[in-house]
């Protein structure tokens, strides 16, 4: 048995000071208030539950710093980032995805959802195993320290009606009863089926992605899953589903039974009113990501409405121009704020449980998100001496709207302390990311 002593937590009923936890088997087997810390190992400052990145692209990572030196959209990024694509291999992704997920740790970060459609080698022809740059992925996780769910991504059209470009030929299986095969075959093979750290999703793409006569195979294929799709993140894309099916991307996913509890509609932006109803009715979760939809110029969705018409709330930080989830959870409310020109949209209350309960539920780790009995052991502390958070007052909205990912100075994975003052157990995370990166950019 382990045990932490956290100078004042959040619990499920509210901020508690003096609260020791013990820890077995990597799940809170006991949460008491107001007592001294005995031999307990101590976290001071506030500590929150492990966040989850319910949206990550490890390998856009690359481009941090790379992108912002020119005008352009969405699509001329694009480009940039098929160049990194066009680059990797199974080591260098592991060794770029270990870096990245070590630096989501130091974030705070417990569980990421990765988003992963790279699956082949150069020009579309298949590694020995199928599944490598998959494995690659859960190895450079498993190694990191964090759990991750593999989105496994279905992708199979350059747009509407539209063929494969010269580097998505590597995201493709050709069909989607081929993708699901393969998809089976990476539960299997590689023993992670009921591990308890690793989730085996699925995902589409995005309707201009996977023809509209494939998405329902996609979506039936593991029924017992999380399901992920990019929806409606371009105006673009819109008007060519639009012009291709006669409807919207959202009534396209509807009308194939891609909506459900258990899908997540990633970015969201440009809705209908038909659209949020439809996300809402199906309690399909939204997940937001600010800082990438910020940076790609892509807009600010309509967070409020979907609440209010029952999608719940996650958040991603997509493609690592920022990683850093208080700031995707502040930049909810604040993005609502600048469209609207009102504020107290959001509490600070209901984005920490975007960025926690309901991120964890939809990206498979139903049991964590919060600190109790029998959840899984994760702990984030947050310092409130900094010169962020220093006469903040220690609450809720000083770590939504005043804290960063600086700020964190201890993390606990399932009992396990991977993070200490600010530092990586294991890996030199700075040293990580400038070696990972130059070997796929140089």
């Amino acid at each position: 048995m382990t045990s932490y002593w956290c100078e004042t937590a959040l619990l499920p009923d509210g901020l508690t000071g003096r609260v020791l936890v013990s820890v077995v088997d990597g799940r809170f087997a006991s949460v008491e208030s107001g007592v001294d810390p005995g031999d307990a190992q101590v976290l001071n400052g506030l500590v929150v539950p492990g966040l989850a990145n319910c949206h990550s692209h490890a390998f856009h990572r690359a481009l941090r710093g790379r992108t912002q030196t020119e005008r352009g959209t969405f699509w001329t990024w694009r480009e940039q980032m098929y160049a990194v694509a066009a680059a990797l291999t199974p080591d260098t992704y592991y060794e770029l995805a270990k870096a990245v997920y070590a630096e989501m740790l130091l974030a705070g970060i417990t569980a990421v959802g990765e988003f992963h459609y790279l699956h082949h080698a150069p020009g579309g022809s298949r590694y020995d195993d199928a599944n490598a740059m998959g494995t690659a992925l859960i190895a450079a996780a498993r190694d990191a320290g964090l759990r991750i769910a593999l989105l496994d991504t279905c992708y199979l059209a350059g747009g509407f009606d539209q063929p494969l470009n010269e580097v998505q030929q590597r995201f493709s299986d050709g069909d989607a009863t081929a993708w699901a095969s393969r998809v089976a075959q990476l539960a299997g093979a590689h023993g992670v089926a009921g591990a308890d750290d690793v989730v085996i999703g699925a995902a589409a793409h995005s309707v201009r992605g996977v023809p509209q006569d494939q998405l329902g195979a996609v979506a039936s294929a593991f029924p017992d899953v999380p399901l992920h799709i990019h929806l409606s993140e371009q105006v673009a894309e819109n008007e060519a589903c639009l012009a291709a099916y006669g409807r919207t991307p959202t009534q396209a996913l509807d009308e194939a039974g891609f909506l459900s509890g258990r899908t997540s509609a990633v970015h969201a932006t440009h809705l209908t009113s038909v659209d949020i109803g439809l996300l809402g009715s199906s309690a399909t979760y939204s997940c937001f990501c600010p800082t990438t939809e910020r940076d790609l110029a892509d807009g600010i969705g309509p967070s409020v409405q979907l609440r209010d018409a029952g999608s719940p709330l996650t958040l991603g930080s997509d493609s690592h121009a920022v990683i850093d989830l208080f700031e995707e959870m502040r930049a909810v409310e604040l993005d609502e704020r600048l469209a609207s020109q009102e504020r107290g949209h959001w509490s600070a209350a209901e984005l920490l449980k975007a960025a926690t309960v309901d991120g964890h539920r939809s990206i498979g780790f139903e049991d964590a998100g919060v600190i109790a009995p029998g959840a899984r052991a994760d702990l984030v502390a947050i310092r409130l001496d900094s010169a962020r958070t220093a006469g903040t007052g220690g609450t809720v909205e000083t770590a939504v709207f005043a804290a960063t990912a600086a700020d964190v100075t201890d993390v606990v994975v399932s009992g396990r302390r991977v993070v200490a003052a600010g530092k990586h157990s294991a890996i030199d995370v700075p040293s990580a990311l400038s070696t990972s990166i130059a070997a796929v950019t140089s």
